[in-house]
């Protein structure tokens, strides 16, 4: 994309948002009618879909306490991080670490407003504007650059994201992935997951539906495969790439998905 492009601060309640339309289906307040029709819309031909965003977000807080308990790390920059809800990303880790820092990156302008107001009081965490894509400019933030080490290991976390972006051979999500892998220490570990759907059918329907939703704001659905490639090179933690409901699970009746016209699906690589 073009570099340096300036995103709006403007909000718009007139075209849903995927970081809108997840704060819905986690029960949250900040979103608008526009994204709740948008939601129930997507339910018709995908109706697990608020099952998976439940399930996606206790994957998260999953894989977050599992890299500062087990793997020590303190550091974590979270890409489209999405509205803040109840156990964000700082609040697990500094459970661990009070001492965590967290960066929280996302390119709603919602997302900055709310994400700043919950934060004003936690000097080591922050919320920036950008656009996932645009690795330059989120790694020379003067709040990344006051709160993350990059010669230390870091936890960059892309969940449930890669879907919002298109296909590019310079912006697609590999791209992404290279250029960040290329800024990071070894013992650094990047939390990537995606919805896919093996089902072409269920794939056209929910790329089309979101594109025409957002405006243009999505990628695609895409296949297992696709998101097992942005790996190649890594350490996979165990228990490898899954549906992430089965990723390391709290107990053995913690909530699994149960339909599967589609899945979110991933896991954790380790940098060696």
């Amino acid at each position: 994309m073009e570099s340096g492009k300036r995103l709006s601060t403007k909000i718009d309640a007139t075209v849903p948002t995927a970081a809108r339309m997840y704060d819905h289906y986690l029960g949250g307040k900040d979103n608008y009618a526009v994204d709740r029709a948008a939601c129930e819309e997507l339910d018709k031909v995908v109706p697990s879909t608020r099952a998976l965003a439940l399930n996606n977000r206790r994957f998260l807080q999953r894989v977050v306490r599992t890299l500062a308990q087990e793997y020590g790390i303190r550091q974590f920059l979270d890409h489209g991080s999405g509205l803040p809800t109840q156990n964000n990303v700082h609040q697990v880790a500094q459970q661990i670490d009070p001492d965590s820092r967290v960066v929280y990156v996302d390119n709603d302008p919602m997302v900055l407003v709310h994400g700043r107001a919950l934060l004003d009081q936690n000097d080591r965490t922050a919320v920036i504007q950008a656009d996932m894509r645009e690795t330059d400019e989120i790694f020379s933030h003067p709040d990344t650059k006051r709160l993350i080490d990059f010669s230390e290991p870091v936890a960059v976390l892309f969940n449930s994201v890669f879907h919002c972006i298109p296909d590019s051979e310079t912006d697609g999500p590999p791209a992404v992935v290279e250029r960040v892998r290329e800024r990071l220490a070894p013992g650094s570990c990047l939390l990537m997951c995606q919805l896919v759907s093996e089902d072409q059918e269920v794939r056209d329907f929910v790329t089309g539906f979101m594109d025409r939703a957002t405006q243009g704001h999505w990628g695609r659905v895409r296949q297992e495969k696709d998101v097992a490639a942005l790996f190649d090179g890594l350490e996979i933690l165990e228990p490898g790439l899954v549906e992430v409901s089965t990723w390391r699970p709290d107990n053995e009746v913690a909530p699994r998905q149960l339909t599967q016209e589609w899945i979110e699906f991933g896991g954790v690589g380790r940098m060696p």
